[in-house]
């Protein structure tokens, strides 16, 4: 088990019940939240606010999905401080993505405001055209696994958290903005040198455009969450050959785009004309 501790303090309330009536003096966890500079080749490129954890797996996710470091191989040393709070990358950059994160930014739909620059450019040209397929019963097992281990969402309710599956490997990370959880997540499976392109990802938060895109970027075919997609996330999804899936919990599931990666048992009813529309 994870020793939590860092990530949290205890803070006297006062709980009121208005179904019973009481009012109970108690102990509430909270979440910590710090800001984490990150430093590339010198130079201070950006501040996220965060949980102090997987600091590198989230600066190695954060620059290989904004498109500054293309290659993980392309990382010459990683160093975060010792009280957590900066990240030191030396490597290879790709210069005109990193023009774009000091110019014009995009605010985005994420929990904490998240920024990005490059969502114009080669990734709107991009078409994952995978083959890999997952049984939906093999999915909801995924699903159970996502929902059985969050202990700190279950201390605190105030996470969000992202799992990789790849193979018989898998990667899992929570934080506070659901941006940061999938970078590190992202980040933890490039620094293990992992292919991401037969993966599948379950996310906690909504599926918007940057959170598709993200997803892209990094040629993950399938992307599942418990939770809503917004219309971008959608159009998104359709045009760079994601299969995207919302609202998977407690039986049910809704699948947006490229419906072909999920294989539907024999048995279930089928309205062929919806599914059909789905493979277009």
């Amino acid at each position: 088990m994870q020793d939590y501790d860092d990530f949290m303090i205890k803070v006297p309330m006062v709980k009121v019940n208005t179904k019973e009536l009481r009012v109970v003096s108690y102990e509430d966890t909270i979440i910590k939240e710090d800001r984490v500079s990150l430093y590339l080749n010198g130079t201070k490129i950006i501040s996220t606010m965060c949980i102090l954890n997987d600091q590198d797996a989230h600066a190695v996710g954060f620059l290989m999905s904004e498109g500054v470091i293309e290659n993980i191989e392309d990382i010459y040393n990683i160093e975060v401080s010792k009280d957590g709070l900066s990240v030191f990358i030396n490597a290879k950059i790709n210069d005109e993505n990193i023009a774009n994160l000091f110019h014009e930014k995009t605010l985005t739909s994420g929990c904490c405001v998240g920024v990005s620059a490059n969502f114009e450019g080669k990734i709107i040209q991009k078409f994952l055209s995978q083959k890999v397929r997952f049984h939906l019963k093999e999915i909801e097992q995924y699903l159970l696994k996502f929902q059985k281990d969050t202990e700190l969402f279950y201390l605190t309710g105030c996470v969000h958290k992202a799992m990789l599956f790849c193979g018989n490997q898998v990667f899992s990370s929570e934080d506070i903005g659901r941006h940061n959880a999938l970078d590190k997540v992202i980040g933890k499976a490039k620094l293990a040198k992992v292919d991401t392109s037969t993966a599948l990802l379950i996310v906690s938060g909504r599926l918007s455009m940057e959170m598709v895109i993200k997803c892209a970027m990094h040629d993950i075919p399938i992307v599942v969450s418990n939770a809503a997609t917004t219309a971008l996330g959608i159009q998104s999804a359709q045009n760079l050959g994601i299969t995207l899936v919302g609202f998977a919990k407690n039986g049910y599931m809704n699948i947006y785009t490229h419906k072909s990666r999920i294989i539907l048992p024999c048995d279930i009813q089928n309205d062929y004309e919806v599914l059909s529309r789905l493979e277009s």
